[in-house]
């Protein structure tokens, strides 16, 4: 089967592999402004306290003989590296990349008032072809952006290869709730009422629907281990958040 044949899941239409990014991208240049309120506001703020637990999982060292060097992919907005920056204490690098451009604009306008805004750059890059050399980075993370990859492998692949031995990889990404009662009165929350909300405060509906329907066809996390796994990371471990609302996933290159 050539490229051209495959398909893949855009939410949950079935769509040629190829067509996927231009829909995706198509999605986030319509909320990038109201990308981070929109989060806050789905998640009542809860989505700051996980990636909080992120960058305290990454505890970046603040000093050392070398830059400590950080790839934040789908980060376009910034907020996952000026935590690593800040918790670093203006020690870390981190080269913020998304395939989106207006995502990237919206980042780099704001990293002009975070306290460290040297330490960070902003690249337009896709996440399935990076444009960096082999052992470029000491960690590697991506925070709710892995689901939206058309060839999810492909781009771990990606990423254990830009990290240098010892690097780290740490994915957060939304999964599904597994808590008995719970898990019904989520799913009538992400149906009933984050779509409507998407469309007061964005004035579009449609992405939130996608958002939604692209969560319930990631990989459970086993399978997603298995992934990082083929890709070559060792170590790999899961930690379920929020009644399995969110998973933040770990793996080395050793």
């Amino acid at each position: 089967m050539t490229d051209a044949q495959e398909t893949t899941h855009f939410g949950e239409k079935i769509v040629a592999m190829d067509a996927k990014q231009d829909m995706v991208n198509a999605v986030f240049h319509g909320v990038a402004d109201r990308y981070d309120l929109m989060n806050d506001l789905m998640s009542a703020g809860v989505h700051r306290l996980w990636k909080d637990a992120m960058v305290q999982e990454l505890a970046p060292p603040k000093s050392g003989a070398r830059p400590y060097r950080v790839l934040d992919m789908a980060g376009g907005t910034g907020d996952i590296a000026e935590r690593i920056i800040n918790a670093s204490v203006g020690y870390a690098e981190v080269v913020v990349s998304d395939i989106n451009s207006d995502m990237l604009r919206v980042g780099a306008d704001r990293s002009k008032r975070w306290r460290y805004p040297a330490q960070a750059s902003f690249v337009e890059a896709n996440a399935e072809e990076l444009p960096f050399p082999d052992n470029s980075f000491d960690a590697y993370t991506i925070a709710f952006g892995i689901r939206n990859v058309p060839r999810i492998q492909k781009a771990l692949n990606e990423a254990h290869r830009v990290l240098k031995r010892g690097g780290r990889i740490l994915v957060l990404e939304f999964s599904q709730v597994d808590v008995p009662g719970f898990d019904a009165v989520y799913k009538l929350y992400s149906d009933r009422v984050i779509p409507p909300m998407g469309k007061l405060v964005t004035g579009d509906a449609q992405p939130y629907q996608y958002f939604i329907e692209s969560i319930r066809k990631f990989p459970a996390p086993p399978a997603f281990e298995g992934m990082l796994g083929q890709a070559g990371f060792k170590r790999v471990k899961h930690t379920s958040m929020t009644g399995n609302i969110a998973t933040l996933f770990s793996g080395w290159k050793i």
